[in-house]
């Protein structure tokens, strides 16, 4: 999977912020990259997987590679992402509607065009937003294990992975935060998504 490196994510910002996409797409690629997700479970999520209160994002089993439901800590920016979107799909089902369609999620592909046409091709796929989180956070130190839960990776080790059931959900919640925090901070002045919400609360 073609993936950027972690110097490089302030150049992808940047690419996000001025390209002619549409605020649903730009939100969908900014949700992937913070919540580390697959393509597919990015771009089908739905508004009664979010669970406000406990700040968590569900993804079912049936949704998921692994057939294990898969919960993901909700960060300040990916909160602030799911703001943004609920004038625009708040109503529906799916947080990212398709244009044709809204009542239909859009493509697990949308993310991959959009990125094609920013002029990433050859050089990063969607699917390789995983890789560049993974590689920052491993550089940064982060536990293995959290790092392989909060990419949904199932331990090849069949006896470890039949008695390891935990996902470590709080134990992730600072790493997830470092990471959104990161993102933010390389979006500063290319005016992220969430960089925008963040300027018109301070405001």
């Amino acid at each position: 999977m073609a993936a950027l490196k972690p110097a490089e994510l302030p150049e992808l910002m940047a690419a996000i912020a001025n390209a002619s996409i549409k605020r649903t797409t730009r939100c969908l690629i900014e949700w992937q990259l913070h919540t580390m997700t697959r393509p597919s479970e990015a771009s089908g999520a739905s508004w009664k997987e979010i669970d406000w209160e406990s700040r968590v994002w569900t993804i079912p089993a049936e949704r998921m590679k692994k057939r294990r439901d898969h919960r993901i800590p909700l960060t300040d920016q990916m909160l602030a992402l799911l703001e943004v979107m609920k004038p625009i799909s708040g109503h529906r089902e799916f947080i990212f509607p398709s244009d044709r369609d809204p009542k239909k999620p859009c493509n697990s592909q949308t993310a991959n065009m959009a990125l094609k046409r920013m002029g990433f091709a050859g050089r990063l796929v969607s699917h390789g937003l995983r890789s560049l989180a993974s590689t920052t956070l491993n550089e940064q130190g982060f536990d293995r294990d959290l790092i392989e839960s909060a990419l949904a990776h199932v331990d090849d080790n069949q006896v470890r992975s039949a008695y390891n059931r935990t996902d470590y959900l709080e134990r992730r919640r600072p790493m997830m935060t470092w990471w959104s925090g990161y993102i933010h901070k390389a979006a500063k002045g290319n005016f992220s998504v969430t960089c925008i919400t963040h300027l018109k609360n301070a405001i």
